[in-house]
């Protein structure tokens, strides 16, 4: 086979550990005689981490040029086309998705989260932009059953990160065992009355198990501050691992006995690692992850009151709870690699 030039696009180059995760899970995925173009919003940092080609995703001509010269436009994978955020976000991918297809090339939308599209604008271009995909795959079944809706055909498989590869996290087996990781972003539901809740329930927590307690911002801008805030009140051994490569992120949970998580790509990580799980959802995504896995937890908008009752509820997982079986990791990750296989017959 020949050589094929690919852009992808994605929300990369962000500081999303999350995104940076798929990203890097899409480059191991690629076939080999594929040469990507990651469109960035760090274009420098992404091609040091990673070692490809990058250019700015807000620079048109650059954008538009690096379209004209490649053969592929892979779209993905992740929550793209939602309007929760804000309605740019599907008005920008929608709009690169069109304008690649009408380019000529191979358009693959991969490892899709669709929604929440809210809007009738939204629905329609989303609508419109994988309308025209030669491949489509998403990681659940609500967005299997939208674009079913739609009648456009997909291939559903788990998250990617499933089958992302490790590395090893420095300093992580120095810190004192058990540890527990904590991974809180910032969200309008979680309030500041809801974090003073979450830090009492923790202290208590470090205090009845004797744990080092980990406090991992996935993306520094958003959740850096919040791990921050809660540092001060453990008075057990405490460490702030901010990890700005997705395949240390996911290395640190092998060293970890549960975590406590509202981020999506936090919960898989650590349950892909076996660590017992505890979720604290802002995003039906979370949610739907939590009952496909029967992870216990709460919508943050049903977080107690009471830090007493949270901790209780940690203490009862810590010492009773499951993590995932080695059968059901490995099934998980296996299906998992259907987005690579779409990726050989797309791009073969």
């Amino acid at each position: 086979m020949g050589q094929i030039r690919a852009v992808l696009c994605g929300y990369y180059g962000k500081g999303n550990g999350g995104d940076e995760a798929l990203l890097a899970s899409l480059l191991q995925m690629l076939p080999k005689n594929v040469k990507p173009l990651v469109l960035s919003g760090n274009p420098a940092k992404t091609r040091d981490r990673f070692g490809v080609e990058s250019c700015d995703r807000m620079a048109a001509l650059s954008v538009l040029r690096s379209l004209r010269q490649s053969d592929a436009f892979i779209w993905g994978g992740g929550s793209l086309m939602q309007d929760a955020t804000s309605i740019r976000n599907p008005l920008y991918y929608g709009g690169l998705m069109g304008l690649a297809q009408r380019l000529g090339l191979k358009t693959i939308a991969w490892a899709q989260g669709i929604g929440p599209l809210k809007r009738d604008l939204t629905r329609w271009v989303a609508n419109q932009s994988f309308s025209g995909c030669t491949a489509v795959s998403v990681r659940d079944h609500a967005s299997a059953s939208l674009l079913q809706s739609w009648n456009i055909d997909c291939q559903i498989a788990p998250d990617p990160v499933w089958a992302l590869d490790t590395l090893p996290v420095k300093g992580l087996w120095d810190l004192p065992a058990p540890r527990v990781a904590v991974t809180l972003r910032s969200h309008p539901q979680l309030t500041p009355e809801r974090i003073a809740c979450l830090t009492r329930a923790l202290v208590d927590f470090q205090k009845a198990t004797q744990a080092c307690i980990l406090l991992v911002p996935f993306q520094a801008s958003q959740d850096l501050a919040i791990a921050q805030s809660i540092q001060p009140h453990l008075t057990g051994p405490h460490h702030i691992f901010s990890l700005e490569d997705p395949r240390e992120l996911k290395g640190l949970f092998q060293g970890v006995e549960m975590a406590i998580g509202m981020r999506f790509h936090a919960l898989i990580m650590a349950a892909a690692q076996e660590c017992r799980c505890f979720g604290l959802s802002y995003d039906p995504k979370v949610s739907q992850l939590m009952t496909e896995l029967n992870l216990p937890g709460w919508d943050l908008t049903q977080l107690p009151s009471d830090p007493n009752e949270i901790t209780h509820a940690w203490l009862e997982h810590y010492a009773n709870g499951d993590p995932l079986s080695t059968d059901q990791i490995q099934s998980l990750r296996d299906r998992s690699l259907i987005h690579q296989d779409l990726l050989e017959i797309a791009l073969g």
